[in-house]
């Protein structure tokens, strides 16, 4: 059987569509646009297994801001009403044949990077739905990430104009350049020109920093800030070996019925 698993960054989604609320943002009325998109999700991607993973809830920054204390501190918090009403999207989901999957621990990025490769990487068709650029380091003939809001496809041609690298050196360029949005430093005076420059001529973060022939205009950079940096790469890259505990056949996609065909 051909599978075509979607996996929804579901507050990706729900945080964009409820800040685009006119006036005062209204749960009710989020998890009823939320559906429209889902819908149109389904229709123009035909899953066979589609899900919508959740980060968990509670005060648990991770294994990142142990590594990185400063890790996206200082972020907007989730509105307390839309913390509030996320059973009620949830259940709307789950009416269209949508269920929902909540990480443990981890950021819901590693559980969807984790459940994308698994299936990708046996040959099967995997679409991530997120404006989160992070999952780019991912793409694989079968795996793709569509920017619903954008209507585009965050593919490797657009990475190669967005950064200057390949997908694969993606924790790589993060590493050096840091991402300023999430407190991810990387290494000071190495900005994003420099650090595609140093990936266009090593093929990655550890060949640079094994390197004896860097100019010195950046080894002495790089020599100051060589652990950072790694620590760097390592929070930015995704955890692929995660343990699912649920099978395939569990987030098989049934169109959702109407009550009046279950009686008919």
């Amino acid at each position: 059987m051909s599978i075509h698993l979607v996996i929804i960054d579901a507050l990706n989604l729900i945080r964009r569509v409820h800040a685009a609320q006119p006036g005062e943002p209204d749960v009710q009325n989020t998890a009823r646009v939320c559906c429209q998109a889902l819908s149109k999700i389904i229709n123009v991607s035909q899953p066979s297994h589609i899900v919508a993973v959740f980060d968990h809830e509670g005060d648990d920054r991770g294994w990142r801001a142990e590594l990185l204390p400063h890790y996206k501190e200082g972020r907007k918090p989730m509105p307390p009403e839309l913390q509030a009403g996320m059973d009620v999207i949830q259940d709307a989901f789950m009416a269209l044949g949508v269920d929902s999957l909540l990480s443990d621990g981890d950021e819901a990025d590693d559980l969807i990077a984790t459940l994308a490769l698994k299936v990708a990487d046996r040959g099967q068709q995997v679409t991530i739905v997120s404006t989160d650029k992070g999952y780019c380091q991912l793409l694989r003939p079968t795996l793709r990430i569509r920017d619903y809001f954008q209507q585009r496809w965050l593919d490797s041609r657009f990475i190669e104009q967005e950064f200057g690298v390949r997908p694969e050196q993606l924790s790589d360029y993060w590493g050096l350049a840091g991402i300023s949005t999430s407190k991810i430093p990387g290494v000071p005076g190495i900005g994003p020109k420099a650090a595609v420059e140093l990936l266009s001529n090593y093929p990655n973060l550890e060949a640079i920093l094994a390197a004896d022939d860097l100019p010195a205009k950046w080894q002495k950079k790089i020599d100051a800030h060589r652990e950072q940096a790694m620590i760097c790469k390592q929070v930015a890259a995704l955890k692929t070996e995660l343990q699912l505990g649920f099978n395939l056949q569990d987030i098989r996609f049934q169109q959702a019925v109407t009550s009046s065909a279950n009686t008919a």
